[in-house]
């Protein structure tokens, strides 16, 4: 059963892939998100006028914490040595659109696609609840891995 599903054991029991023999090698991985807000909120945003502060700022404050303790979150990843974590923002004005971009290296045993969805879901998250209170029909959408190089799987580009 191993060889097909490398989180179960052969008993059937969910374990954390053994990397103990893999030599570290350069790794990194994007991701991105959308939040949609209504115009006024945007406006908001762009012109600090959010009663909770510095609304970009704090989400990529807040996106870099994330990715950092991951192997916190999610139960069968490992602690990583991230060596790099960068958050982007795209004002997409016409759309009234933020378009997130997390970009996360290390070089390590395993790769870092969580880390980066982790980052950009959590910056998300930051920006909805510093705007909630001016509206909560705020949207998060498409938080999805757009590369990934190093590993035996190679690099993937969406």
């Amino acid at each position: 059963m191993t060889k097909d599903w490398s989180h179960i054991d052969d008993a059937g029991h969910v374990r954390m892939v053994d990397v103990t023999e893999k030599k570290p090698t350069y790794r990194e991985a994007r991701a991105e998100g959308f939040v949609y807000l209504k115009p006024g909120i945007l406006d908001d945003i762009l012109s600090s006028r959010v009663p909770k502060g510095n609304v970009l700022e704090t989400a990529r404050i807040a996106g870099i914490m994330a990715a950092k303790r991951t192997w916190e979150l999610i139960p069968l990843c490992h602690p990583l040595q991230i060596t790099s974590v960068n958050i982007e923002f795209d004002i997409l004005r016409e759309k009234s659109v933020i378009r997130l971009e997390s970009v996360v290296k290390t070089t390590d045993r395993t790769g870092v696609e969580m880390e980066a969805l982790t980052a950009v879901s959590v910056a998300a998250l930051t920006i909805y609840d510093m705007c909630k209170a001016l509206d909560k029909s705020i949207a998060i959408d498409q938080i999805r891995l757009t590369y990934k190089t190093g590993g035996k799987s190679g690099t993937f580009e969406r």
